[in-house]
């Protein structure tokens, strides 16, 4: 009770209409693009109609915060690609099933036979390993530095059991080398940065630092009710139009500067950085986690190798552009014809942090 009264605080009106004031009284007539890159913002701010109340002059971006969106074809095409295997037991968070691989998605392969199941955690898929003797069981294992410490633990426990038909397909990734990608890349004009509330709490605001003491871009890690939203932009317009370049922490309730240090500790027992592949980035350096060598006997492409078909995309799909943040859901020919909620043709519609799927729910039409 008293926290439903707690966070009821930050989407009071008073509250949102004074920080909507502010912000338009700190902007006047300067452009200015902000960029977040959170599947919960993303969703936050189109639910609440934040978009609707900045003044024409500010533009707020999604950038390439959803996990499952982000995750390439290769990797979807690489679990289909198991699925079809008697032996094989698929374990899933729900939000990939409905992804569209290269040939198939897991839900069409679940159609037609293969055993596949929805988890809310890598802990789950441990028990069903334990539960499925002479059959193999293999965890799909995506997500952002917020779930990584969770799989880890999963791992973990794993070995401590002798758990040996317990094995994870990893596309864990982190977020800083995706950022610098987006700086570098030169299509955007970023001023300032929301950061993650999610991966924040894992990781503390050090990851952050770069952007500002680099590029001089302005980051503000915030929590995802309508008041913390809007005091982030504030804080960033703030910061632009004085041209200060620093790192705020607006969601101090639940962040930590140094975030959760044993959560950091049980990634780098159990991972090691890797390059990985981002669905509209291409292959960045160090920006994907793999299991480290002793652990090995849990890590399904070492112990069941598979050749798979070239990945390939929908040719008018524009998921990677609206990933980097250079496109609109709108500007894809697609959008609420062919792609839908229903029927989706990208990641980006898929899952319910999905900048197309959040478009289209909230019937956003710029």
């Amino acid at each position: 009770m008293r926290q439903g009264k707690y966070l009821s605080e930050f989407k009071q009106k008073r509250y949102t209409s004074t920080l909507v004031r502010a912000i338009k009284q700190a902007a006047g007539s300067m452009p200015i693009t902000l960029m977040e890159v959170c599947g919960t913002h993303t969703v936050a701010i189109y639910r609440y109609g934040i978009n609707t109340l900045l003044p024409p002059s500010i533009e707020i971006l999604a950038g390439p915060g959803c996990p499952v969106c982000v995750t390439p074809n290769e990797f979807i095409d690489r679990a289909i690609t198991y699925s079809q295997k008697e032996r094989f037991i698929i374990v899933t968070f729900g939000d990939m099933m409905k992804v569209p691989g290269s040939r198939s998605s897991l839900v069409r392969e679940k159609g037609r036979g293969a055993d596949i199941r929805i988890v809310y955690s890598a802990l789950e898929a441990l028990d069903i390993a334990a539960a499925s003797s002479g059959q193999e069981v293999i965890f799909l294992a995506i997500g952002f530095e917020t779930t990584a410490p969770t799989v880890a633990a999963a791992v973990q426990e794993a070995k401590k059991r002798h758990q040996g038909n317990f094995h994870i397909l990893c596309e864990h990734k982190v977020l800083p080398p995706a950022l610098r990608a987006i700086v570098e890349g030169g299509e955007l004009r970023m001023q300032g940065l929301i950061c993650p509330g999610h991966v924040s709490v894992v990781t503390g605001l050090r990851i952050y630092e770069f952007l500002a003491h680099d590029y001089g871009i302005p980051c503000v890690v915030a929590g995802f009710e309508p008041v913390d939203i809007l005091k982030a932009i504030h804080l960033l317009v703030s910061m632009v139009i004085s041209g200060e370049a620093r790192v705020a922490n607006e969601y101090s309730r639940v962040v930590l500067t140094e975030g959760n240090q044993r959560a950091q500790q049980l990634m780098q027992e159990v991972f090691e950085p890797c390059d990985a592949t981002w669905r509209g980035l291409g292959t960045l350096p160090l920006s994907g986690l793999r299991l480290r060598p002793e652990y090995g006997e849990f890590d399904a492409n070492r112990v069941f190798p598979v050749t798979i078909d070239p990945p390939r995309e929908h040719p008018q799909c524009i998921c990677g552009d609206v990933l980097r943040g250079t496109k609109r859901p709108t500007e894809c020919p697609l959008f609420r014809g062919e792609c839908t909620p229903e029927t989706p043709v990208g990641a980006c519609m898929v899952s319910s942090e999905g900048n197309c799927a959040a478009y289209y729910k909230y019937r956003v039409d710029k």
